[in-house]
């Protein structure tokens, strides 16, 4: 048998002793807490960057290639792709699909209203599950369909000029002398990004080839899509390495570096949050130990003055300070992942998605992040602990029966 052990439960389970009670219960309540908050903590920093990460690189690509050139406008040189460059992005396995694009910068006039827009043209290649996903009204653009000059807009755009689905207006592009189109609203979706949302308009390339007086296979850039978005670096530097020397590509977040920068940040705030709550469960772990051992000089007088050496006693406040960490840690699981769920199949809290991009407060559970903090905590909470387990060494066998 396991004496150690043995007294260690007799301690935890069947303590009649008030105020230890009351120590013990507080310090399960911190690590509870402690990992609950840190299970909350990871999971929303998670969702908050997969959410943000996900529409900024629906919306632009992950990588884009356009023509070499001086011109820092949104208005890419026109170019035709070479045979190889299409073939090689074609039989990259790390890329899911690509497809042409051209931006050219335009003003809608409606409703006595102006605003100044990126007019994004695209093709029947383009991959439309983004976009649908976010669509407030409409549909996407039918290119079959050439009666009229189809377009998508923001809700931003819509509320600013006072439009909606079905509408008629009149957009000038930008050039000398401008040249006028009008459109038909056919869609409206809500990215929640305002630089986004403020930005762009969505229609056919057709358009733009025609008011730039371009070829039918001219386009602005290539907009590719990859499998697996850990893999950006080392997918766009092979993108590169493959295009004709004319051409050249960037990745999202050499695109967009300022919203990529701040979601890098948010890992300082994970970081410094985690620290905080560990050494709070930590300090909360060490203070009920020590009163147990304070309450208990008595017995641990009793079993040194039966032969028991400091080792086995410090073990037995070991195994029952883990004890006590260990199910902390199970209601602590129970609490974060319990409230994790419940955001993620509800979305019961709620976000001013022009300060934060999103409307809810975005959730992502991952089992390895989960079971890392669970180790942590246990390993650390019990490393801490053997300082204070020291203190039984101290203890006077004849000292402690007298202090009875």
């Amino acid at each position: 048998m396991n004496i150690e052990y043995f007294i260690s439960r007799r301690i935890a389970i069947k303590s009649e002793r008030t105020f230890s009670k009351l120590i013990v219960r507080i310090a399960i309540a911190g690590v509870m807490l402690s990992l609950a908050v840190m299970i909350l903590s990871v999971a929303i920093i998670t969702g908050f960057k997969t959410e943000i990460k996900d529409k900024v690189r629906g919306f632009i690509g992950d990588i884009q290639v356009y023509r070499y050139d001086l011109n820092g406008s949104f208005e890419k040189a026109p170019f035709v792709p070479n045979d190889t460059t299409l073939l090689r992005l074609k039989n990259n396995p790390n890329i899911v699909s690509f497809y042409p694009f051209a931006t050219k910068p335009a003003i809608i006039a409606a409703n006595e209203e102006v605003e100044g827009i990126n007019f994004k043209g695209i093709d029947e290649t383009y991959d439309w599950k983004f976009i649908e996903k976010h669509l407030v009204n409409g549909t996407i653009i039918n290119f079959a369909d050439q009666t009229k000059n189809q377009i998508l807009i923001s809700q931003y755009t819509a509320n600013r000029l006072k439009l909606k689905m079905g509408d008629r207006f009149l957009m000038h592009f930008v050039q000398n002398p401008p040249k006028p189109r009008k459109f038909t609203i056919v869609g409206i979706y809500d990215i929640g990004i305002e630089n986004i949302d403020k930005s762009f308009a969505i229609g056919d390339i057709k358009i733009i080839r025609g008011v730039n007086n371009w070829a039918p296979k001219q386009m602005g850039g290539i907009e590719v899509r990859i499998k697996n978005f850990n893999e950006l670096k080392p997918v766009a530097d092979e993108v590169y390495a493959n295009l004709e020397l004319k051409l050249r590509s960037r990745s999202v977040e050499e695109s967009t570096p300022e919203i990529f920068t701040w979601l890098s940040l948010l890992d300082v705030n994970t970081r410094v949050l985690l620290i905080l709550m560990m050494i709070v469960g930590v300090i909360n772990m060490v203070t009920a130990l020590l009163i147990m051992i304070l309450e208990r000089t008595t017995m641990i007088g009793l079993l040194k003055a039966l032969g028991i050496s400091n080792y086995s006693v410090m073990k037995i406040f070991l195994y029952n300070a883990i004890y006590l960490v260990g199910f902390g840690l199970v209601l602590g699981n129970i609490l974060g992942l319990g409230l994790a769920f419940l955001q993620q199949y509800t979305h019961l809290f709620k976000l001013d998605q022009t300060n934060y991009y999103l409307a809810h407060v975005p959730v992502e559970v991952h089992f390895m992040d989960v079971l890392l903090l669970n180790l942590a905590t246990l390993v650390i909470c019990s490393l801490v602990l053997l300082i204070p387990s020291m203190l039984v060494s101290r203890i006077n066998p004849l000292k402690a029966i007298r202090f009875k």
